[in-house]
């Protein structure tokens, strides 16, 4: 019975999937138009983010099109295909669950955020006005 329930959810996922994936590419919204200089200090800021993802899981898509939105270049690693990534993730964040941002300070000092709320709120609040 545990075989037949993991090959249907399997089997919604390739199907939902790519059907999930270009919703995204279709409600893509426009980015925050910056000054060249402004722009360039986000980027800055955000080479100390990294987003740990699944390519077609529903939170992770809510904070890459609120990424977009905020025009964060954040570099997204997939948590799911790539076991290195998995394995970071649990190494450093705890637990194996997505979205989480992983936010490094000055210091080297790294914070573990998860829960796309959450992120999304701390995105705005650090960047909708930069």
């Amino acid at each position: 019975m545990k075989f037949v329930f993991r090959m249907f959810f399997k089997a919604l996922r390739v199907i939902i999937g790519p059907v999930m994936l270009l919703w995204e590419l279709v409600t893509r919204p426009k980015g925050l138009a910056r000054a060249t200089a402004a722009q360039e200090k986000v980027d800055q800021q955000c080479r100390d983010m990294v987003l740990y993802q699944y390519r077609t899981c529903p939170f992770c898509i809510k904070v890459r099109q609120e990424m977009r939105r905020l025009s964060l270049n954040i570099e997204g690693l997939d948590a799911q295909q790539d076991g290195r990534n998995r394995d970071d993730l649990v190494r450093g964040g705890g637990q194996a669950k997505v979205p989480c941002l992983k936010i490094t300070d000055q210091a080297g000092n790294s914070q573990w955020m998860y829960e796309s709320g959450a992120i999304i709120e701390y995105l705005r609040g650090r960047f909708a006005n930069a």
